[in-house]
């Protein structure tokens, strides 16, 4: 990796780079796990930018995971707080599993291949154990979080897991030592896995197929490849520290490759803007910022500029860097939060005037939410490219909070680990 995103050297010792080497892995057999039989797979509670479209997603599907993850969007339960529907949320689990939605197994990996929209990653659910995340260069272990929170969000996860007994979303870990031979392995080994056991077909068209692997020596060569080298957190960042903040000694997970993963646009809607547009255009350009008025609000093709679109406008601004910060701090992600947000709104990143949008919704649907009145701007940033991300994470820096929107995503409710279970 460049020198550029460089940062303080990893300690060795337990759970270090040098333990990795002697063949130590941090990835298990999943000891009871429940494998879904159609119906239950769902996106992850975090992919919407209205949560008005889980509840019609519960509506249409009332076996979807999200009814479990998101008891408070449940038709029934629409006006009662997340933490009065946890009860519903173990009955609607509970009854999905007595009627016949999942299928028990015991000491399991699972294959996954997800397919479609122009992409095909391959991944394994498994159980990582939780005591290897780190979160400084000074912290030791192999699981890398360095992307903020918000805490809200944590506590949530915590109640559900403790509610339900069970995780249904995995973390998202990509596999950086080993990759290219964790790659080489998953391909093969679902070439020869026959038939799934599981089939999914997620909102974008895209195919999400799982194989149940029993205890055996292939299960191990995968395990040892998995858990084997550094694991940076490239989606589930609020789930993983759930995890420690329980006390989970391991915690679900889908570790996957670079080369099965790409980085969409992140962007940001505001729902308010407290002195207009005018104010926006004024705050910027007291900050230091250029803007122009350009014809078409589209996400930016490279780093440098981000759009922004109000008042049916739109605007290219190119905002400030600060010279004395690291790199990662001048990412576009990183300036829009501390130049845009801050410094010309006043706002901080936590607002829930804020929405963050993922790269599953286009700029025309952000640009369609300022014109329906729903939002007064749409900010359009450009992608984190996967080696950036990386390396920021292998250098031991710290991303911007919902800098990073990986596809394809692990879809929620395929795979079901028991808390029970563990160990």
């Amino acid at each position: 990796m460049s020198n550029f995103w460089d940062g303080p050297a990893r300690p060795a010792g337990p759970g270090g780079r040098a333990d990795s080497v002697m063949g130590m892995t941090i990835a298990h057999a999943i000891a009871r796990a429940w494998l879904s039989t159609g119906g239950t797979g769902a996106q992850n509670y975090d992919e919407f930018a209205d949560e008005t479209e889980i509840t019609d997603i519960i509506a249409a599907n009332p076996a979807s995971a999200l009814a479990v993850e998101m008891p408070h969007r449940a038709p029934e339960n629409l006006g009662r707080s997340f933490a009065e529907t946890l009860p519903s949320a173990r009955a609607r689990l509970d009854a999905a599993q007595a009627d016949g939605h999942y299928r028990p197994h015991e000491r399991i990996v699972a294959l996954y291949r997800i397919s479609g929209a122009g992409q095909v990653g391959y991944g394994l659910w498994t159980m990582i154990d939780t005591d290897q995340i780190s979160t400084s260069a000074e912290e030791p272990g192999l699981v890398i979080r360095n992307e903020d929170v918000f805490l809200e969000k944590v506590r949530e996860r915590v109640a559900l897991a403790q509610a339900v007994g069970r995780l249904l979303s995995p973390v998202l870990l990509l596999q950086t030592a080993l990759g290219d031979r964790l790659q080489d392995a998953l391909v093969r080994t679902v070439l020869a896995a026959g038939a799934p056991d599981v089939t999914d077909t997620d909102q974008a068209g895209r195919t999400h197929e799982v194989w149940a692997v029993p205890a055996g020596p292939t299960q191990d060569e995968l395990l040892a490849l998995a858990g084997g080298g550094e694991l940076v957190v490239a989606d589930g960042n609020h789930r993983s520290l759930a995890a420690q903040t329980a006390g989970y000694p391991r915690f679900l997970a889908v570790v996957t490759t670079p080369q099965s993963v790409a980085i969409q646009p992140y962007n940001r809607l505001v729902s308010e803007l407290p002195d207009g547009v005018d104010g926006l255009l004024a705050g910027l350009r007291a900050a230091g910022a250029t803007v122009t008025s350009v014809d078409a609000a589209d996400v930016p093709t490279g780093r440098g500029t981000v759009i922004a679109y109000a008042g049916g406008q739109a605007y290219a601004i190119t905002l400030p860097p600060d010279p004395t910060a690291r790199p990662v701090d001048n990412l576009d992600h990183a300036l829009v939060e501390r130049v845009l947000l801050r410094d010309a709104l006043g706002l901080d990143p936590g607002d829930k005037r804020i929405t963050y949008v993922g790269g599953d919704y286009p700029a025309s649907w952000l640009a369609g939410e300022v014109d329906a009145g729903r939002a007064e701007l749409a900010v359009l940033v450009a992608p984190v490219t996967v080696e950036d991300f990386v390396a920021v994470n292998l250098g031991r820096q710290k991303l911007p909070r919902k800098s990073t929107w990986f596809t394809p995503k692990a879809r929620a409710g395929l795979v079901v680990a028991d808390l029970s279970a563990q160990g």
